[in-house]
């Protein structure tokens, strides 16, 4: 288990001072591994960047004075250390023991040097951490610049419910092929039925293990991600362009729903997963690896869904190092891309025809504005309103303008999930 947190300090270093992405560093750890040491280091690592903010602040106020700005090493094992201690079932002196024994192991010989310190810290965590805890807001653990646009937007009670859903583990949603039997799925595979209509089980395990996964009958996708292939209604026998695909959870939907999907991504390492994953579940696509705001169709379609490329934080339960590796200048770069592809693919849908733009973000400019500002500059489309009778769509779900919008606190109880936005558009004959 030493080589586990050994490797957990690797990664951490790697994603706050390398700027790497958690998903990236962990898919790079040895091939020999073992799978149970393996999953403590994503389990540790991603905790830690979900509680980031609050374990901070209790290194802070434990401090005499700061850290030398070149011993961040020190405050990376600290912030395992109090992570083990507070948010994970590990005995004390484990988590404390093995934090000094790190420091002795680091090449740079000077920072055997806190030993006592950070011994010192981790034991007032086992003494105070949890009074500690009860004394701070969970929004700490939001840098500035997604609390200020996330308090502004929905409240600051809404912004508080959604860090607390996102500070959790997330659960694994699957769905399932059209005319499969619900019940009788989630009786095989330990799972609820959600109100939106996947089936959701706890982590853990190989997906690849489950009843159901050799024969094509479900593919994982988080319950909220479900949504806006929807709003497309029926589909069948339509010419359906899902743009930006990969990995390809909406363009399994629109094909088990009778659609001719072409997948359009410019990641071709992407689609790969998509052709593997269409092959497993029986599924037809065309795929086409191309840039979405270049690439036109040979004649007008009937639909498309368009998951535009975004900052991603409505997806902090899964990634949470997004909420530490990007800030406002990304979305800033991504708003007018999307306001490109949003204008090039509606240029080529039929009159009457549909298209659904949606974005896995919480920021209000990657959302709702866009459609605002598409809708300003193209009077030959129309909102579709949305309504509690689609397709499970809650009610919460629904904004004052007939657009989708799920928070990471909707389901709560039952786990959260994903926050979306979505709008649905129909172009006038």
């Amino acid at each position: 288990m030493d080589k586990a947190r050994e490797a957990a300090l690797a990664t951490l270093g790697r994603i706050l001072d390398k700027n790497q992405d958690l998903d990236r560093v962990l898919a790079a750890l040895p091939d020999d591994m073992h799978p149970r040491d393996r999953a403590f280091v994503r389990q540790l690592v991603a905790t830690c960047l979900r509680q980031l903010g609050r374990i901070d602040d209790l290194i802070d106020t434990s401090l005499r004075k700061p850290l030398p700005p070149r011993m961040t090493v020190v405050r990376h094992i600290l912030r395992l250390g109090i992570t083990q201690l507070l948010f994970m079932d590990v005995p004390n002196h484990a988590a404390i023991n093995t934090s000094v024994d790190l420091l002795g192991r680091q090449k740079d010989k000077r920072t055997a040097g806190f030993k006592g310190l950070v011994n010192a810290v981790l034991r007032r965590m086992t003494r105070q951490g949890k009074r500690l805890l009860h004394k701070q807001d969970a929004t700490q653990n939001l840098p500035d610049w997604l609390f200020e646009p996330w308090e502004s937007a929905y409240g600051g009670e809404a912004v508080s419910d959604i860090v607390t859903t996102q500070s959790i583990e997330p659960p694994l949603d699957l769905s399932l092929k059209p005319g499969e039997d619900a019940e009788h799925w989630a009786k095989e595979l330990d799972a609820d039925i959600l109100p939106t209509g996947s089936l959701r089980r706890k982590s853990g395990g190989r997906i690849e293990d489950l009843p159901g996964y050799g024969d094509g009958l479900w593919w994982v996708q988080d319950t909220a991600a479900s949504l806006p292939a929807t709003l497309l209604g029926n589909v069948k026998g339509q010419h359906v362009i899902d743009m930006c695909a990969a990995p390809g959870g909406k363009s399994m939907q629109l094909a088990a729903a009778g659609a001719q999907v072409t997948a359009v991504d410019r990641s071709a390492n992407r689609l790969t997963r998509l052709k593997e994953n269409m092959t497993r579940l029986g599924l037809e696509a065309q795929i086409i690896t191309a840039d979405g705001v270049e690439w036109t169709p040979d004649a007008p379609v009937d639909a498309v869904l368009l998951d535009a490329p975004c900052s991603t934080t409505g997806t902090l339960r899964r990634h949470p190092d997004v909420a530490w590796l990007k800030g406002q200048e990304d979305v800033d770069k991504l708003v007018p891309l999307q306001a490109k592809l949003l204008a090039h693919c509606a240029s080529y849908v039929r009159p009457g025809g549909l298209m659904v733009y949606c974005v896995c973000s919480l920021q209000p400019e990657e959302g709702a504005a866009q459609i605002e500002a598409f809708l300003a500059d193209n009077p030959d489309w129309q909102r579709q309103q949305i309504t509690p009778s689609d397709a499970h769509i809650l009610p919460e779900m629904i904004t004052p303008e007939g657009d989708l919008r799920t928070l990471p606190s909707m389901l709560a109880d039952a786990g959260g999930m994903d926050g979306f936005f979505a709008a649905g558009l129909i172009k006038s004959t």
